[in-house]
């Protein structure tokens, strides 16, 4: 996997946790346990009532045993989504 995370650096990725949490940001590191250094990171909240909040948080570590997957970001896509029309679920957490 460290190898793949090689051609994403630089890129905006997303990051789910195993707590349901989804981080967007650039990444700019990463480690041989898939530790992962985001920057200009925000996390979208994801409420059916509501639209998708946008949480700015800056520069963040996040730490690999708590990652459950990390995707490219398609920017020209994303830029052109209207994150205050989407609704949704939150993710629920992980158990393993």
């Amino acid at each position: 996997m460290a190898s793949t995370l090689e051609t994403y650096l630089n890129h905006i990725v997303s990051v789910i946790t195993s707590d349901g949490r989804n981080f967007v940001g650039t990444l700019k590191g990463f480690d041989q346990t898939i530790n992962v250094v985001l920057e200009e990171t925000h996390e979208r909240v994801y409420n059916p009532n509501q639209g998708v909040e946008q949480v700015p948080l800056g520069l963040q570590l996040l730490r690999g045993d708590n990652i459950v997957l990390i995707g490219e970001i398609d920017e020209d896509l994303d830029g052109r989504l209207e994150f205050a029309a989407l609704r949704g679920e939150q993710l629920p957490s992980l158990v393993h």
